[in-house]
């Protein structure tokens, strides 16, 4: 068995055909059925709406296109990058080179700056379509593309008065460019591994120190008990609380929060299994043992990183449901325990409806892709 691609659900008992029809049905609800949030605009693009905000962003335009490139499907991907490329890119002002994080459904920009976890992945999925379907013309150029994102991300504050989206102190992702605080759910050491492969060969080095300091930051950004992080957090990994007059509070485990332990499987995955090492799995574990256990009495409740529970239920259930299975990547094979129960759940939970199954549904398909050894490296 290649260990990159681990068939979690196999393991648990479910053919792989199953998985196949339900990855299948997944998307094709996402996309295509009564309930979808991806919609086609005019001849040749695309778009895919945050059905509880009603608005675009660069997280779900770049989750559509990771989710493309691994179901080889250029034509969904082409047009979700170009309505991107047209409506979302900056091409001037301190942020040229950067995506504007929020647009309208009309192509109006809701903001002026960028979320890097949008940046992030539109270059891993342009790298991935560079290497799974080749390079095309203009913006369609995946690979040339990509290292321009990487790029700007690095080099703004060498050649304009922007900021760069990673401290390049200590290699670690800022939350915005213009805050020096960060959000653990950002860090993806498993991308950062190939951007060290792919990117521009100065900068390769600097990559390659970025997916190692994520990856200490994660260890200390994850609660030593309960395995639970914040939203956003100091570059120490403590919880930060700063900006809640401005955007809410973040300082709890919440909706940005549940991703953190989908990266952590993920890179274990593809790269910390074969090396051996067991800190993803530790951290996982904890946080598998918090929501069985700990929590079990109100399993989808809000939570400060130390267990204690807060007033209210999470905006976002089934992605941690979907998140807690995608952990499973980071447990002891064959499946089993907390791991083996908490995929269960999640195969026998439907894709969310209503009008905040946007975020929910694209955990939900990463989840699935991943458990079934479909998310991999092209």
């Amino acid at each position: 068995m290649n260990h990159l691609y681990r068939n979690v659900l196999e393991e648990a008992g479910i053919a792989r055909e199953e998985s196949d029809r339900r990855i299948e049905e997944s998307f094709q609800a996402i996309f295509y059925g009564p309930d979808r949030f991806y919609s086609e605009a005019g001849p040749d693009m695309a778009y895919i709406m945050d059905t509880g905000n009603l608005d675009v962003r660069t997280e779900g335009m770049s989750y559509g296109m990771m989710m493309c490139v691994q179901l080889d499907r250029k034509a969904e991907f082409d047009r979700l990058w170009k309505w991107a490329r047209t409506y979302m890119y900056m091409e001037r002002g301190v942020n040229r080179g950067y995506f504007a994080w929020s647009v309208n459904m009309d192509g109006v920009p809701n903001a002026t700056g960028p979320a890097p976890d949008g940046e992030e992945y539109f270059a891993m999925a342009l790298f991935f379509a560079s290497h799974r379907w080749g390079d095309g013309e203009g913006i369609f150029c995946y690979s040339r593309e990509a290292r321009a994102i990487l790029h700007a991300c690095l080099h703004q504050e060498d050649e304009g008065p922007g900021r760069n989206m990673w401290d390049r102190e200590n290699h670690l992702i800022r939350f915005v460019p213009e805050q020096d605080i960060t959000d653990p759910s950002y860090h993806l050491p498993h991308f950062y591994e190939l951007f060290a492969r792919y990117a521009d060969e100065e900068d390769r080095p600097f990559w390659s120190e970025a997916a190692e300091a994520s990856r200490a930051f994660l260890q200390k950004a994850c609660h030593p008990v309960t395995g639970l992080s914040a939203e956003y957090s100091t570059y120490e990994g403590e919880p930060f609380a700063g900006l809640q007059n401005v955007f809410g509070r973040h300082d709890w485990h919440y909706s940005d929060a549940y991703r953190t332990v989908a990266n952590i499987a993920m890179d274990y995955g593809w790269f910390g299994r074969g090396r051996g090492e067991t800190w993803q799995v530790e951290i996982a574990e904890k946080i598998r043992r918090f929501f069985l256990e700990t929590a079990a009495e109100n399993p989808r409740g809000i939570y400060a990183v130390d267990g204690t529970f807060l007033e209210g239920q999470a905006l976002h259930p089934v992605a941690i449901t979907a998140t807690l299975a995608e952990s499973a990547i980071a447990s002891s094979a064959p499946l089993a325990g907390g791991a083996l129960r908490c995929v269960r759940e999640f195969w026998e939970t439907p894709l969310r409806r209503g009008d905040r199954r946007y975020y929910d549904n694209c955990l939900y398909l990463f989840a699935l892709l991943a458990l079934s050894g479909n998310y991999r490296i092209w």
